[in-house]
């Protein structure tokens, strides 16, 4: 693709100015309409039949046998797919994420593939993504980067402001099983379809390139995918204040070994998570 570090700032800063930054930081989660251009999803679109012909051993099927659609999540796979790599490192997403995260640096901290079928009736209930994670810090920002229309009733729903804590108990999407943190320390997840009037919720219909941003924090879920298949790229991206925190238990994703390499509270300077972006 061939675009240097100044011309996806440029594109970067073409979408996100002070009144995005501002929404982001109050709100925790905005949408960026056409971040991607028509070669990126090409590529994306590549990247992901080459993840769907050989998933890793990461892959989780997250629907039930009886589905009538299929919903397959994949993690960490930039350093084998070439145009998941070329995208995540020459595309404007990092730049996009460092200035809504007001951050020096960007570095990645995984992709994650989220491939819903068409009928697909399972839904992605409402989580907060931070308390699965092996990390600490408030400067994050998660993409969602669609490759098919999505129609509103389908899309990533938000309840706004909740990136301001507190952290909400982790639990398996199926079983509901509290397998991170012991039972009983974290506060449960507000029933938000319950009461939806109650809650100050955002979601946007979505077209191909363009892509929703939020904090690691944000309480969010999604809807089954409808008549449409619904393929998603969402790339997880760190800032300048972002330190490793082992846990005890196995992550989602897991990131086997690391703490022998990075000792607890050390900044994110390995390997697995390169810097993506720095600030002009």
């Amino acid at each position: 693709m061939g675009e240097t570090t100044k011309d996806t700032t440029a594109r970067a800063a073409a979408l996100v100015g002070p009144e995005e930054v501002a929404a982001f930081q109050q709100d925790g989660v905005i949408v960026l309409r056409g971040l991607f251009n028509a070669e990126e999803l090409a590529r994306l679109g590549e990247g992901i039949e080459a993840n769907m012909a050989a998933p890793s051993e990461r892959a989780i099927v997250a629907s039930q046998p009886d589905d009538p659609g299929y919903f397959i999540e994949d993690f960490c796979n930039w350093q084998r797919i070439d145009a998941y790599r070329e995208v995540i490192f020459t595309s404007p997403a990092a730049a996009a994420a460092g200035r809504l995260m007001e951050a020096r640096q960007v570095r990645l901290y995984h992709d994650h593939l989220l491939v819903k079928e068409p009928n697909t009736r399972a839904k992605t209930p409402w989580h907060q993504d931070q308390p699965y994670y092996n990390i600490e810090g408030s400067q994050t920002c998660s993409m969602w980067a669609p490759l098919d229309p999505v129609p509103r009733e389908a899309t990533l729903e938000f309840v706004a402001g909740t990136h301001r804590g507190p952290w909400l108990m982790p639990r398996t999407f199926m079983t509901h099983e509290a397998r991170w943190f012991p039972e009983g320390t974290l506060a449960d997840r507000p029933d938000v379809d319950a009461d939806r009037e109650a809650f100050d919720i955002r979601g946007w219909a979505l077209e191909p390139g363009d892509v929703v941003m939020f904090h690691m924090l944000a309480l969010h879920a999604a809807g089954g995918a409808g008549s449409g298949r619904r393929r998603v790229l969402s790339v997880r991206f760190m800032g300048d204040d972002v330190r490793h925190a082992p846990r005890p238990w196995r992550t989602s994703p897991p990131f086997p070994g690391l703490q022998e390499e990075l000792p607890e509270r050390a900044p994110m300077e390995h390997p697995l998570f390169p810097l993506l972006w720095e600030a002009p």
